[in-house]
């Protein structure tokens, strides 16, 4: 029987040009939460952080790039691969954490919100096409679509543009050895209602969690581990164990609540898109979702990774890693129609969300 359906018709997305490595932290003085400094050499510093995250380089913008403007460049990209006409877009949906952060300040700007400063850049007079933003830590460009999704499937929307664009680079304290962690980027898709059976193309299902007690402030502001900072100056702040420990309990949890919905087997999906944050947590994520089937044994090639070149751009992650491999511009990786993927995240909030999709 037809039915709508919410297919994925163009990706976008935009790599910033300056490449910062690990070797380029090796003269950064690192602090603790303690404002004691850490006394382990900076070369193991490093080496451990490669063991840990898998992060070996991330991309940060240039000092005249703000988050707007890399959201308008892979929305740009974006429509052009769809081929829709920017003024028949019911929604601009701009996922971020921190709005515009003006290079060497910390001040965000989101005033107005970026998705109207997208609107205005791609030149859009449609007083129909309606231009948000979403604030829901990494996760933030998933819960993007899932709106989007629903909007379509209520009839409200037929043509929806979401991004995820964020510039870490500029919240971030360098004298947390977390700081090495994040980077910057942004990626864009264009969703469209699509008629067709149950076999087509589109989002099958969505599974979303909050949990906002204990683990709230797992991602937070605080004021710089340097000592003697000044306390009303405040920076991006991370405990990494308990979100660790968070995210590898609750992730795949939610990864299978999203496969039940749809009646579908962990082994019918070809491949996992999962925010880069931490190549271990990741792999994590796949073996405990195995394990919950019962399978111990992993396919090799089921988990597209960018996070080792691009570090970790929080809600940028996911709608670029899917536009490389989706433009087969991302080694062996490629996708073939009726290929099923998952997307999945986990952020600040704390938030965890996964959509099961036919290519």
């Amino acid at each position: 029987m037809s039915q709508i359906r919410t297919v994925i018709t163009g990706t976008g997305s935009y790599i910033p040009p300056n490449i910062k490595t690990n070797r380029d932290f090796i003269d950064q003085p690192f602090f603790g939460e303690d404002h004691e400094p850490i006394v382990t050499p900076p070369n193991e510093i490093v080496d451990k952080f490669k063991d840990i995250t898998g992060i070996e380089e991330r991309r940060y913008a240039d000092a005249d790039m703000n988050t707007s403007d890399m959201a308008t460049l892979a929305a740009r990209k974006a429509i052009a691969d769809s081929g829709v006409d920017p003024e028949t877009l019911d929604q601009i949906i701009v996922a971020h954490n921190f709005g515009n952060v003006l290079s060497n300040t910390i001040q965000t700007d989101a005033l107005p919100a970026l998705s109207s400063r997208v609107k205005q850049s791609l030149g859009i007079r449609n007083p129909d096409c309606v231009a948000y933003d979403i604030l829901f830590g990494c996760p933030g460009w998933i819960q993007g679509m899932i709106q989007a999704d629903a909007y379509i499937k209520a009839g409200i929307a037929r043509k929806c543009l979401v991004i995820g664009a964020e510039t870490l680079s500029r919240v971030i304290d360098k004298y947390d050895r977390d700081s090495m962690i994040f980077s910057d980027g942004a990626g864009a898709t264009v969703i469209e209602a699509v008629e067709g059976d149950e076999t087509g193309s589109g989002i099958l299902a969505a599974s979303v969690q909050s949990h906002c007690v204990d683990e709230a402030f797992y991602l937070s502001y605080g004021k710089s581990n340097f000592p003697g900072a000044d306390p009303d100056v405040r920076y991006m702040k991370m405990k990494g164990r308990k979100v660790y420990e968070y995210a590898i309990r609750n992730v795949p949890l939610a990864m299978k609540a999203c496969l039940d919905k749809c009646g579908l087997h962990v082994t019918d999906v070809k491949k996992f898109f999962l925010h880069q944050a931490n190549e271990k947590m990741d792999e994590g994520f796949v073996k405990a979702l195995y394990k919950l089937y019962g399978l111990r044994d992993v396919p090799t090639d089921i988990m597209p990774m960018s996070i080792h070149k691009f570090g970790n751009s929080s809600v940028a992650t996911i709608p670029t890693l899917y536009d490389l491999v989706k433009h087969e511009c991302f080694g062996s990786h490629e996708l073939e129609p009726g290929d099923i993927v998952m997307f999945a995240s986990v952020g600040a909030g704390m938030n965890i969300n996964a959509i099961c999709y036919r290519v």
